[in-house]
Parts: structure tokens; sequence; C-alpha cells
């Protein structure tokens, strides 16, 4: 029983350093690659133009809130956090864009106290 308890400890030991799969599962840094989603251009033209706009204030946190599609254009939604010296607030930020071209057509921003 003992060289059937050593055997399996020394095979896991094994596996795990060479960082080949353990118990089936591959390597850690294939498992947490994510693809990139569609909305992240659009994310980061929103940081962009936020800070433009707040050029004071700390993006905090960030959050892709939708989109809406219509037939010649679609507005990608998020909804930044922002810290400055004196406040927290969210700023909601509407980006509109041409559906063929991706032509962006306006910024708008709107505060919040949530």
């Amino acid at each position: 029983m003992r060289k059937v308890m050593f055997s399996l400890m020394v095979t896991s030991a094994l596996v795990f350093t060479e960082g080949a799969f353990l118990v089936g599962l591959p390597p850690i840094s294939i498992a947490q690659q994510k693809p990139i989603p569609p909305y992240a251009k659009w994310g980061q033209l929103a940081m962009k133009k936020t800070h433009e706009k707040y050029p004071q204030a700390q993006i905090v946190d960030y959050l892709h809130v939708g989109r809406t599609t219509g037939p010649q254009s679609s507005v990608e939604k998020f909804k930044l956090w922002l810290k400055d010296s004196q406040r927290e607030f969210g700023v909601f930020v509407d980006i509109e864009f041409e559906n063929t071209t991706e032509k962006v057509i306006s910024t708008k921003f709107r505060e919040s106290t949530r």
C-alpha cells in the first residue's frame, strides 16, 4: 500500500511541477484566456472620451450596459465610475455609430450619483 501511495504522490508532483495537465485540466495560462468582447473598442473609446471630459477624475470602475441596434446606426452604452478630489460619481456614456462604417456619430454623457 505504501508503494502505491508514494507512486501517486510522486506522479502528481511531477505533473504539477512540469506544468503538464493536472487531472485532465489544461494549464492555467490557457484556461484563463478569454476572447475579446465585440464592445471592447467602444469601451476604450468611452474611457478616452470620459477622461477628456473629466481630466481631473480617475476612472475606478467600468460596466458595459449593452447595445441598441437600429437600421442605420447602433449605440453602445457604458457606465463608468469616477472619483476626483471632491466626489465619486457615475457617468453613463452612449456612443452612437454607423453600422456599416463604424464611424462615430455622437458621444453623450450623463452623470449619475448611483
